[in-house]
């Protein structure tokens, strides 16, 4: 039996046997430029093996992991989603970081929205690792995070990322990323090789790139509303790829 099918069985049973999710909690967190981000913390149903960070996609909230940052919660891990300063209303609500500033940012101004999440899941999960999970433009900066706070990220999970910086290179930042790391994309072939270009860059000794057979744009790749032919797919990529990452 592969070590993919056996995450996929985990992961399956947890579904099944994992009982109800716990409920969302509300967090507001300052960015160091005096930004109020806002999202959501979920606690994993036992001790956890990490915190994820989840970072969504532009025109976009933390609705975007409505119905993924419960699974993750399922299978282990405690979780942070947040509105980035660039954002809107898709998957249902609106970005409440957006809505407070009254208007839509600049997707590498959003930068300082994840350093903040990532400075209070230190605080807040004491030795637990932290992983990091971008979607689209944020998928690009989430190689920036990664770059810029190497003693804090313990892996990058990064759905259809590109160079979508107007002022930063990722592949620059990827090249100083040793940690391990995922990408995915939509089953398209220009976000194939954005996504390989970048997983190349970096210096990480696991590297791991999923290609769908369906496949859909950022990290909704994992939602069955959104990608119902390929989605439990995609999730076996990502718990195969959780499987791997050592302990601490």
């Amino acid at each position: 039996m592969t070590r993919f099918l056996m995450a996929s069985i985990a992961f399956m049973m947890a579904l099944i046997f994992g009982g109800a999710a716990n409920a969302q909690v509300p967090l507001k967190l300052t960015a160091a430029d005096g930004v109020t981000v806002y999202g959501n913390t979920y606690a994993a149903t036992g001790p956890a093996k990490a915190t994820i960070l989840l970072f969504h996609q532009a025109a976009s909230n933390a609705g975007e992991y409505s119905s993924i940052a419960p699974m993750l919660v399922k299978i282990g891990y405690d979780v942070i989603a947040i509105d980035q300063r660039s954002g809107g209303v898709r998957f249902g609500q609106s970005n409440q970081t957006v809505k407070a500033l009254g208007g839509s940012s600049d997707y590498l101004d959003a930068l300082p929205d994840l350093e903040a999440a990532l400075a209070h899941a230190r605080k807040t999960a004491s030795d637990k690792p932290v992983i990091v999970w971008g979607s689209s433009y944020s998928a690009a900066l989430v190689f920036l995070l990664a770059a810029k706070h190497p003693n804090d990220v313990a892996a990058v999970l990064a759905f259809s990322p590109g160079e979508y910086l107007s002022r930063a290179s990722v592949a620059d930042a990827a090249q100083k990323v040793r940690v391990p790391v995922f990408v995915t994309s939509a089953s398209d072939d220009g976000e194939i090789q954005a996504a390989k270009a970048i997983l190349a860059a970096t210096s990480a000794s696991l590297r791991d790139q999923y290609i769908p057979k369906s496949g859909v744009h950022g990290s909704s790749t994992l939602r069955e509303d959104s990608n119902p032919s390929g989605a439990a797919a995609g999730w076996a990529a990502v718990t195969a790829f959780l499987a791997k990452l050592p302990a601490k």
